[in-house]
């Protein structure tokens, strides 16, 4: 939030440096993240300084151009070739001094500097308007008022504006520091406290009067927990025009761009007190009635921006006699209602609505607007009426208004200010340090906190509307440490702690991993469980019904909990790729969440991601790139490691993988890991191969826990393991070759494991080699070489019949 310095001193007459003001409303919670110094008019015209044109020749040479002298005053008289057609003896006009800095329309410097023009010297610039930033005009210089005395600085002539603007990182439950008054509220509260008491000063209504009751407005509230006080009145005769220069400079300096004078007057008192405001054309309010109220699910409605918008059967609308929808109550006007050039009379709107319905339709529609951020976190209802009469005269005086009715205040059930018991020992004791009883009432009277009754023990509080977060004890409490000073309180310089182990098995596992894969070389990654719910349709392993939604999500892309973690993970792959960093190794522990038949589910998950080169870029280290097989072996390591040894190898049911296997122990599966789908990756943008490993580390957790040891008789006879390397076509997957191997030898082959895959230009297009080992065993005998041949010639012939494998 941008609050502007100049703008705080009309309601608190304070000299301090911005640095120092900034300090003192960090302390008071108002953390000021930075000050930037504004002006007016780029540069604020320094070095421009009114000079007389003394006289006024031909140049020599150049048809032209006219030499010139110029009387700068305690400057002296200088020469300046000028080519304006306007020029003549005895004006007054801006001149640029050598050394001063002009900038064009984007904002680009240039620097006046001494010069020779077709032989002539020339000591400055005289200007025209555009060149200073004063106005459109450049059909020649600017002619002055000729009172003016030469040598007077031109900015003071025109009242440029320099500014400091505070950028406050305003917290959500501050809602009373949404306005420059609001932080001058806060800010004399922390003056106080330094015995520096200066009067706040509130803008005045007391000149506010109903002209002529010559255009009345209805105003009709359907359900009163929509909008809770909702005030308006009409105003005649207004000329649409540009706002004055002071409102301008006001809503510039803190961001905004002027419109027209009723749009820029609700613009400011909104920023003013912390009120939103709304204007709408009278004449295109049918029936002169105004209805707040809902409307059928599915309604359109093209909002300000030129956006089509349907609309819920929970969103408040402003309406007209015939339910005309005009606006989004506290979120965003109609294109159809707004004031434009041909307006003449308006209807102004001051309102409090329902927060928690503007919150969930500002988001429904992806709307952020200034009102919506101040209705859905609080505003002071019994501002209302006083914002409106505040706005009312701004456009009688600066748009030529009349009052043409009373203000309609819809106000059926007063809210009563919170009252609240505080105890000084709760305080001391939450505190822990005792504060004078007579500073917190000071403190209290600064925040405009009533004191309606004292006993020994304590206060009778009554808290002011305005503070919406302040309602109980423990808030109070904190108000009055703010105020006092954290800074204040003092601390013991002896820190008594006991050290406590974590005993937690799960734990000390995830550490014990974490530190192997680190020492490998991997980072460790934390991503958001929540994301976006179109990832749910690129996999048909995912099942969008069971996405666990927010009730109140804050954006599109945070809408629902992951299912899968391969999401989150190839976000942050690509984010580090899109930067140069190519080559990456990530672990993340996680959980996955799911809704099935109403119940809700979450799985513990450890993730791998690979791509790029195995080791950072050296000299004398080569430039392999991670592949199937060395991932295989990080997996069977941090299996190893945490006794996890009689391993099976199956192909994956994971469409996520163009090539991938499932590691299982016993009928418990394990990990699924392999290389992640090319169509995939191009939805991230990414490039290049990336590498997956996901474990199941809930059940992985349940089996390091498991102390019972199963013994079994070792083999009397010995395994043989045998491998081939064989060409495929690219669209074969392991699975298939799985599956007919053992079709093909059902008693022999006890494992297929597929544990390199290559593609690359030394291969045919359109083919891949896949590296696969056959664990094959007699548990009756030992097998001979010609049993061993046979089984292998077995294979190759079944893979080359069915696959049309070639052997390499």
């Amino acid at each position: 939030m941008k609050i502007s310095y100049n703008w705080l001193k009309q309601f608190l007459q304070i000299d301090w440096e911005a640095t120092k003001t900034g300090e003192l409303l960090t302390d008071l919670g108002l953390e000021v993240e930075g000050i930037e110094t504004k002006e007016s008019i780029k540069g604020a015209l320094k070095g421009i300084i009114v000079g007389e044109v003394l006289t006024c020749i031909q140049h020599p040479n150049a048809d032209r151009l006219k030499v010139t002298t110029v009387d700068l005053g305690t400057d002296g008289i200088v020469q300046i070739v000028c080519g304006a057609p306007n020029v003549a003896v005895g004006q007054k006009v801006p001149v640029a001094t050598i050394g001063t800095t002009l900038y064009d329309k984007q904002g680009e410097g240039f620097k006046i500097k001494k010069g020779k023009i077709r032989g002539e010297e020339s000591f400055g610039m005289i200007c025209a308007e555009d060149e200073l930033g004063l106005g459109a005009g450049h059909d020649g210089i600017m002619v002055m008022d000729a009172a003016l005395k030469p040598g007077i600085p031109v900015a003071a002539v025109f009242n440029i504006e320099v500014d400091e603007i505070f950028e406050i990182g305003l917290t959500p439950n501050r809602s009373d520091a949404m306005s420059h008054f609001g932080v001058a509220r806060d800010l004399r509260a922390g003056l106080m406290q330094q015995d520096i008491n200066l009067e706040l000063i509130s803008p005045s209504v007391s000149n506010f009067h109903v002209d002529e009751r010559t255009l009345r407005f209805d105003v009709e509230v359907d359900k009163k927990e929509q909008a809770l006080r909702y005030c308006g009145i009409s105003i005649t005769d207004v000329k649409i025009k540009a706002s004055p220069k002071w409102i301008q400079n006001k809503i510039k300096a803190i961001g905004l761009t002027p419109k027209n004078n009723i749009v820029d007057i609700t613009n400011y008192v909104l920023h003013e007190l912390g009120q939103p405001l709304h204007a709408f054309d009278a004449q295109k309010i049918k029936g002169n009635k105004v209805l707040v109220k809902t409307l059928k699910e599915g309604t359109k409605f093209t909002t300000l921006d030129g956006v089509e918008r349907v609309l819920s059967s929970e969103d408040i609308m402003i309406c007209d006699a015939d339910s005309t929808p005009l606006c989004i109550a506290g979120v965003f006007g109609g294109s159809g209602s707004g004031v434009t050039e041909q307006t003449t009379s308006i209807f102004l709107e001051s309102a409090y609505f329902n927060a928690v319905s503007v919150r969930k339709t500002a988001k429904r529609h992806a709307l952020n607007t200034d009102a919506s951020f101040r209705f859905e976190r609080g505003i002071d209802i019994n501002l209302t009426k006083y914002a409106l009469k505040r706005a009312a005269l701004l456009i009688e005086e600066y748009a030529g208004g009349k009052m043409g009715s009373d203000i309609s205040d819809f106000y059926p059930e007063k809210i009563e200010d919170y009252q609240v018991f505080f105890s000084y020992e709760n305080a001391y004791r939450l505190i822990g340090q005792e504060i004078p009883k007579e500073t917190i009432k000071k403190i209290l009277a600064s925040l405009e906190i009533k004191i309606n009754s004292e006993t020994e023990g304590g206060l009778g509080l009554t808290i002011p509307s305005y503070r919406t977060d302040v309602q109980r004890e423990a808030d109070i409490i904190e108000e009055i440490l703010r105020v006092y000073g954290y800074n204040n309180i003092e601390f013991s310089h002896k820190l008594n702690t006991s050290i406590s182990f974590d005993s937690n098995k799960d734990t000390k596992v995830e550490s014990t991993i974490a530190n192997q894969l680190t020492s490998l070389g991997f980072n460790e990654t934390m991503a958001n469980s929540l994301t976006k719910p179109a990832y749910s349709a690129l996999s048909e392993n995912i099942n969008e019904a069971a996405n666990v939604a927010m009730l109140n999500p804050l954006s599109n892309d945070l809408k629902v909990l992951r299912q899968s973690m391969l999401f989150s993970g190839l976000e942050s792959v690509s984010y580090n790729i899109n930067r140069k960093n190519n080559s990456l190794k990530f672990y993340e522990f996680g959980k996955t969440y799911h809704k099935f038949n109403e119940k809700y589910q979450e799985d513990k998950h450890l993730t791998l991601f690979l791509t790029g080169s195995r080791t950072s870029e050296s000299w004398s280290n080569d430039d392999r790139i991670v592949d199937f097989f060395y991932v295989k072996g990080i997996v069977n390591n941090v299996l190893t490691r945490l006794g996890m040894t009689a391993l099976k190898s199956s192909p994956t049911k994971q469409d996520i993988f163009s090539e991938g296997i499932t590691l299982s122990l016993g009928k418990m599966k394990l990990v699924d890991l392999g290389v992640v789908k090319g169509s995939l990756l191009k939805e991230f943008g990414i490039k290049q191969n990336v590498l997956f490993a996901d474990f199941n580390w809930g059940t992985i957790l349940k089996l390091t826990g498991n102390k019972n040891i199963k013994v079994v008789d070792l083999p009397k006879f010995p395994a043989v393991k045998r491998d081939l390397a064989l060409l495929l076509d690219s669209k074969i997957e392991f699975k298939e070759l799985y599956n007919l191997a053992f079709q093909s030898e059902k008693i022999l082959l006890k494992e297929v494991d597929l544990f390199d895959v290559y593609e690359g230009d030394k291969l045919p297009e359109g083919k891949k080699s896949y590296a696969v080992s056959f664990l094959i065993q007699d548990e009756t005998k030992t097998l001979t070489d010609k049993q061993i041949d046979k089984v292998m010639q077995k294979l190759q012939q079944t893979f080359e019949k069915n696959l049309q494998a070639v052997l390499r």
